[in-house]
C-alpha cells in the first residue's frame, strides 16, 4: 500500500482527532464510556475487514506482543477516556486541554530514550514551542489538584498511546497495530461502563448519535489511527509526537467551520506557535541526527 508522506498524515491524524469536539458535543446525551466503547467497535471492525482485505501475511504473536498490546488498549485507549472523563468532573476544558497538550514535549523527551538516542535539541526546543502554543490555544485554565493529577492521568495515557506502540509497528505493521488495541479496549470500556453508568447505560443510540458515532469510529478512530501509526514508524516519536499540538488547531476550525464559535486572539496566536515548533521540528536534521533515527526509519514497512 501506498503511504501518504509521513508529515502529510501525522497531520492529518490530529486534525481529525481534533474534530470530535465539536462531534462530541452532539453526543452529550450518551453515556460516554458506553460511547466509547461503540466508537472503538466500529473502528475494529474496519480496521481488520482491512487486514482481511488485503491478505496481509499472518504474523505470530509473542507473548510480550500480546502484553504490549493489551498495556496499549489499557492505557492509550481505555485509561485514556477514563481519566479523561473524571478529569471533567474537577477540572475545565482548558486545564485538561492544556495538560494534555504537552504530549509533544513529553515524546520529545522520552521517545529517543526508549530507542536509546539522546532526544535531539532541536526537536526539544520546537516540542516546548508546540506545547506552549497548544496551551495558549487551550486557554490555560483552572481547576482543583485532582483535577490536575486526571489531567495527568490523561497524559500518560497519550503518551503511552504513541510509545508502546513503537516496538510493535516494525512487526505488525501500522493496521494491525491500530486495530488489535481497539478490539482489545471494547470489552475493558464496557467493564467500567457498567460499574460507573450502570445497565442503563447500554442503550441504543438515536439516528442523530448513530450518524456522530459512525464519524468517530470510521474516520478520527479507524482512519486517523492508521495515519497515526504510519507516520509514527516512519518519523520516530519525537518528531511525530510534533504534530499532536494540531489536536486543539483541528478542535478550532471544526468549531469555526460549524458556526459554534469565533476564533479569538489566543486561538489565532496559539494555532500560530504550533505551526512554527511543526516547522521548526521538522527542518532536515545535522547528519549526526540523520544517522541517531535512522534505526527508526530502517524499520518502516509499506503495509
Amino acid at each position: 500500500m501506498r503511504s501518504v508522506p509521513a508529515p502529510v498524515g501525522a497531520a492529518s491524524a490530529m486534525l481529525l482527532v481534533g474534530t470530535s469536539t465539536a462531534v462530541s458535543a452532539t453526543i452529550a446525551d450518551y453515556p460516554v464510556l458506553a460511547g466509547q466503547a461503540l466508537r472503538y467497535a466500529l473502528a475494529a471492525a474496519i480496521l481488520l475487514a482491512v487486514v482481511r482485505h488485503r491478505r496481509l501475511p499472518r504474523v505470530r504473536l509473542t507473548p510480550r506482543d500480546v502484553l504490549l498490546l493489551a498495556a496499549l488498549a489499557a492505557t492509550g485507549l481505555a485509561g485514556f477516556n477514563l481519566f479523561l472523563v473524571e478529569a471533567t468532573r474537577h477540572a475545565g476544558p482548558a486545564m485538561i486541554a492544556t495538560v494534555v497538550g504537552a504530549v509533544p514535549l513529553v515524546l520529545a523527551l522520552v521517545g529517543p530514550l526508549t530507542e536509546r538516542r539522546r532526544p535531539a535539541a532541536r526537536t526539544v526546543g520546537a516540542a516546548t514551542v508546540v506545547a506552549l502554543g497548544a496551551a495558549v490555544a487551550a486557554g490555560l485554565g483552572s481547576g482543583s489538584a485532582t483535577g490536575l493529577l486526571l489531567s495527568l492521568g490523561a497524559l500518560v495515557g497519550e503518551v503511552a498511546f504513541s510509545l508502546l506502540a513503537v516496538p510493535l509497528l516494525p512487526k505488525l505493521g501500522p493496521l494491525r497495530v491500530a486495530a488489535y488495541p481497539a478490539a482489545l479496549s471494547v470489552p475493558l470500556l464496557l467493564a467500567v461502563s457498567l460499574v460507573v453508568e450502570g445497565a442503563s447505560a447500554l442503550r441504543v443510540p438515536t439516528s442523530g448519535e448513530a450518524v456522530a458515532f459512525g464519524y468517530l469510529g470510521a474516520v478520527v478512530t479507524a482512519a486517523a489511527f492508521f495515519l497515526w501509526y504510519d507516520a509514527l514508524r516512519r518519523l520516530g516519536a519525537d518528531r511525530a509526537g510534533l504534530f499532536a499540538g494540531l489536536v486543539p488547531v483541528g478542535a478550532l476550525l471544526t468549531t469555526v467551520a460549524l458556526g459554534l464559535d469565533r476564533a479569538g486572539p489566543a486561538d489565532i496566536t496559539g494555532a500560530l506557535l504550533v505551526a512554527a515548533g511543526v516547522a521548526i521540528g521538522l527542518r532536515r536534521p545535522t547528519a549526526d541526527g540523520a544517522a541517531q533515527s535512522a534505526p527508526v526509519h530502517a524499520a518502516a514497512r509499506d503495509d
